[in-house]
């Protein structure tokens, strides 16, 4: 290579990883780089308004690709601090973001200098790599592991944090090396007397289950998860958030299991006496760590691509170290001669349960009423979503509310917060994953607080042409912790309220288009609008501040009421 500056080789180290797409907060930390994708003819610059949004799109890019997202924190110090939230939230989400972050120079570190902070111990506990660069010549070696890091298996986020005075230093660079995902070893299949054990017990099962998780999602394992569904007769939960590990078209299709889930999907999950738990820990969110979601007397098999998540919060009977595909696939070529044991009622019970469920779902939607319930929305939703749409949620109770009540046709399809419970995640996730799939309607739901904290980022996606739809659930209020305090406290509220302008005209201020929705009736054309506007769009919808469902009941059973303890 000619001489360049040390930003001239993180850009040249991104290229030869194939980079496309690069969000980022311009800052005097990182100029070089900045400077150097000016210049760059194949790399698109997306500039934010926040770090922590700009990281979320990086994640929701990620996660919508199957690639890395990149996102640039030009600024060291408080630009640094400010992607803590989008780092956390990658990390619960193991999403394979790599954020460059501009850091001090060399010689002012321990000095109390302009925006100094410890960014590598920042850093370090919410990322699977952080590395401080200390010589500018190993800038490209250092590019080349976090990429091949970040994209190894368990996949997550990875921090690169860059001296400014290295950014700036001119010399000769080696030439990059190929894309070191490329270079990241084929998933592993299960071993061979394990899967033979499998096979043995799911061709005895009567009622078998199948519960896919992120594995099978983020590895798009769903054809191989469905033939080996169709050689058992089992149906497909899903943990929750992976709605969409396989196509809810599909007639084994049961939705999401566990307290955020629906009530079919978790009856079998109860009821089930073989559960095949595939690419899924059975965490928190899919089992609140007890039985109450989960036959305590089922066979678990267990697949999992980290060996420590096998068994680790309940006991199992085969614990496979493998990747979902590879061992799905392993499964159904060592079943394809079985005839399946599999009770005929146990099919045919579940087909009329989930039938009954997505009816009650209907009615319940086309009640009206003003102010209008959740459902109605949700019912809008199902009707006009094109089928190829992909959804993007943030935590809180409306959009706990709305997570098994979409249509998820074409994986991946569910863009969610995961375990960190994240608000504000949503918007700013939704325009990262149109950036990866600009083919796709993206429709990002939002309650009103988390929306209020991110509108900013309107900005990014006018002055960027990002026409995604947001869907702003407004119930002025958050709406999670007001549940808490109606249902535990006493109705005592404080903090619980939120007073908010008009969405829709915020959204005319900043240059995209705005839609505002306050009867049943209106939400069905809005949507459909506002898909079609070719422009960014935001539709305010006016939702019931009283339909509030308190999920985290757990966690208040201390002080609940016996009638609220028997529920």
């Amino acid at each position: 290579m000619p001489k360049t500056t040390g930003g001239g080789a993180v850009v040249a180290a991104l290229e030869a990883e194939d980079v496309r797409h690069v969000f980022g907060l311009i800052g005097s930390a990182g100029m070089e780089i900045f400077d150097a994708l000016y210049r760059h003819p194949s790399i698109r610059f997306v500039g934010v308004r926040d770090e922590r949004t700009g990281t979320h799109m990086a994640d929701g890019y990620a996660r919508a690709s199957g690639g890395a997202g990149v996102f640039l924190a030009g600024q060291n110090g408080p630009g640094a601090t400010n992607t803590v939230t989008g780092l956390a939230q990658a990390y619960a989400a193991y999403s394979p973001v790599v954020v460059l972050a501009g850091s001090l120079s060399s010689a002012h570190v321990h000095r109390d200098a302009f925006q100094e902070v410890d960014q590598q111990a920042l850093f370090r506990p919410i990322t699977k790599g952080c590395w401080t660069i200390t010589q500018a010549a190993r800038i490209p070696e250092a590019v080349r592991e976090a990429f091949r890091t970040a994209m190894a298996p368990r996949c997550g986020p990875v921090a690169l944090n860059l001296p400014r005075d290295l950014l700036a230093e001119t010399r000769e660079f080696p030439e990059p090396e190929p894309r070191a995902a490329s270079r990241v070893s084929s998933p592993p299949g299960g071993n061979p007397d394990a899967i033979r054990a499998a096979v043995a017990v799911l061709a005895a099962a009567k009622r078998p289950l199948i519960l896919a998780g992120g594995g099978v999602k983020n590895g798009r394992s769903h054809d191989a998860v469905l033939r080996l569904a169709e050689l058992l007769h089992a149906p497909v939960a899903t943990s929750p958030g992976h709605g969409d590990a396989v196509p809810c078209t599909h007639p084994l299709y049961a939705g999401q299991v566990g307290p955020r889930g629906n009530a079919v999907a978790s009856g079998l999950a109860r009821e089930a006496d073989v559960i095949l738990a595939l690419g899924t820990r059975l965490g928190f969110n899919t089992t609140f760590y007890s039985y109450d979601h989960l036959n305590r007397d089922a066979r678990i098999i267990q697949v999992e691509i980290e060996p420590t998540a096998l068994a680790r919060f309940f006991p199992v009977e085969i614990g496979i170290h493998g990747d979902a595909e590879v061992v799905a696939r392993q499964l159904a070529d060592a079943l394809a001669g079985h005839a399946a044991c599999a009770e005929l009622a146990w099919e045919q019970g579940f087909h009329a349960q989930r039938k009954a469920l997505l009816s009650e779902r209907d009615e319940a939607g086309s009640r009206g009423g003003i102010p209008m319930q959740p459902a109605s929305l949700f019912r809008a939703l199902r009707a006009a979503a094109p089928s190829n749409a992909m959804f993007t949620m943030d935590a809180g109770t409306l959009c706990l509310q709305a997570t098994d009540q979409l249509q998820y046709v074409e994986p991946p399809a569910l863009f969610t917060p995961l375990d960190f419970g994240l608000v504000g995640f949503s918007y700013a996730c939704g325009l990262g994953a149109k950036v990866a799939c600009p083919d796709r309607p993206v429709i990002s739901l939002m309650g009103d607080g988390g929306f209020g904290m991110t509108m900013s980022e309107i900005g990014t996606a006018v002055s960027n042409g990002i026409n995604t739809v947001c869907v702003v659930m407004n119930n002025g209020c958050w709406g999670a912790e007001k549940a808490y305090q109606r249902d535990f406290f006493g109705g005592r509220y404080i903090g619980a309220d939120v007073p908010n302008p008009r969405y829709d005209k915020v959204a005319e201020l900043f240059g995209a288009a705005g839609f505002r929705v306050e009867k049943p009736g209106e939400a069905e054309d809005a949507i459909r609008a506002a898909l079609a506007c070719g422009r960014p769009a935001i539709v305010d919808v006016m939702i019931d501040p009283d339909a509030l469902y308190s999920f985290r009941r757990d966690s208040f059973q201390h002080r609940a009421s016996p009638e609220q303890k028997e529920k």
